[in-house]
């Protein structure tokens, strides 16, 4: 397979960019090798600069909910671009896209449109804090909530990829009021909320979750951990916030939430809602909404949050959704129809690799034991994932090039796709196992 214009512009890339990517995990530093540098994607497949295809299941690290370069989101994009690129102004479409959300996450009374997940999850603990009076947050070991300075301990992703789960220039005091708890371990957020009493009055704004990890790899929650969080927040006036970012509208048109019957305080939104565009979003109970400036004193803002043409994009994505809730049968039946496939592979192995799966997305881990945490999926070997990745690569699939990251499926993949992928699974797990 040849890759010269890939290695060529990587070259050139380091002398401009750090790292010659723009997001670390793009670079294959945990699993060797140049990264490919992308020219096309349509449907479930993507074409490199040097015209090499592959069946992708990252599907721009989740929201392409639909594959690449669905028609009626592009249609949509073009339609837009018409009138104008950015305004700096409110436009319809952000009220229209602000009461579709509403209408398909319960628990969101009100939503704030942002440009990112990271940004969504930021203003999010801001608005919690504001709203409670209090500093410190809970959030979860391996849990991964964009790079603002009070995640980046003990934090998944790319930070849990390359080793460095708390990143330098966090400062002391932002380590401080962040407080980490174990994931599907109640007993652990009990006992942090009950060592930071004062007075009898804990000190925790909120706790933060992904309710599905998917950036330790996925981890699904265990029986009752999260209706057990919702008790305990509610128990202690703690704002509970789902990290939906990477779950909302993938799981199910209510996301997480909708399927383990939990209803958080607020809720962080991206991917799927810009349709492939960049945008995020925070929403919840609307006396937490209502503090938001300029309704009410906790400041936040963006000259290109609600831009027109990411809502156009979002919209029409969601009114997909909203109007065809078959596809996620339909993402379900092919998912299982590719877990037992892998499954069937690792068998014949001979070892025990965990296939961890819910919905569209799903995780390979290169471990014998059940990953249900940080801990355990640390275990997983590493090197061994970046000698499977690339055989899977030279076999024309590309998957996530980092042990603990998701693999999505979209509704553009076909049966020959997931049949194709099953093949060359069956042959990569052989050639490294021997």
């Amino acid at each position: 397979m040849n890759r010269s214009v890939s290695e060529r512009l990587f070259e050139e890339a380091k002398k401009y960019i750090p790292g010659g990517v723009n997001s670390p995990v793009r670079a294959f530093k945990s699993v060797g090798g140049t990264p490919l540098f992308i020219s096309k994607g349509i449907g479930s497949k993507m074409i490199d600069v040097d015209g090499n295809e592959f069946i992708d299941y990252i599907g721009s690290w989740g929201p392409h909910l639909f594959g690449h370069n669905p028609d009626f989101i592009k249609q949509s994009i073009l339609d837009a671009l018409e009138n104008g690129t950015s305004f700096g102004a409110p436009t319809e479409l952000e009220v229209k896209i602000a009461k579709l959300i509403t209408d398909l996450v319960p628990s969101v009374e009100m939503v704030r449109m942002v440009n990112s997940g990271t940004e969504a999850t930021m203003s999010a603990i801001r608005a919690a804090r504001g709203f409670t009076g209090k500093d410190k947050i809970i959030k979860f070991e391996g849990c991964y909530h964009g790079h603002g300075d009070f995640f980046l301990i003990k934090a998944g992703s790319g930070a849990l990829t390359f080793g460095v789960p708390t990143s330098p220039g966090v400062t002391k005091g932002n380590a401080a009021d962040t407080l980490i708890a174990e994931y599907n371990n109640i007993d652990s957020v009990k006992k942090l909320i009950q060592e930071n009493k004062t007075s009898g009055r804990n000190q925790i704004a909120a706790v933060i979750v992904e309710p599905v990890a998917g950036n330790m790899g996925t981890v699904l929650p265990e029986k009752n951990f999260l209706k057990e969080l919702r008790d305990i927040c509610s128990e202690e006036k703690i704002v509970l916030i789902f990290d939906e970012v990477m779950t909302g509208f993938r799981l199910s048109k209510g996301g997480a939430q909708e399927i383990y019957d939990v209803k958080p305080d607020m809720t962080t939104f991206g991917k799927i809602i810009g349709g492939g565009l960049p945008v995020g979003a925070y929403g919840g109970k609307k006396e937490i909404m209502e503090m938001i400036s300029p309704a009410g004193p906790i400041y936040q803002a963006g000259t290109l949050s609600g831009n027109p043409i990411a809502m156009s994009a979002g919209y029409a994505a969601l009114t997909y959704i909203k109007n065809h809730p078959e596809i996620y049968e339909q993402l379900e039946q092919n998912s299982a129809y590719l877990e037992n496939g892998i499954k069937e592979a690792i068998k014949l192995s001979g070892r025990n690799f965990q296939l961890n799966r819910i919905g569209s997305m799903m995780t390979l881990f290169f471990a014998e034991e059940p990953v249900t945490d940080y801990k355990s999926a640390i275990k997983s070997d590493t090197k061994l994932y970046g000698k499977y990745f690339h055989e899977m690569l030279n076999r024309g699939i590309y998957l996530p090039p980092a042990q603990f990251e998701a693999m999505f499926v979209s509704t553009a993949h076909s049966k020959d796709d997931l049949d194709k992928t099953i093949a060359a699974n069956f042959e990569a797990m052989k050639k490294i196992i021997e």
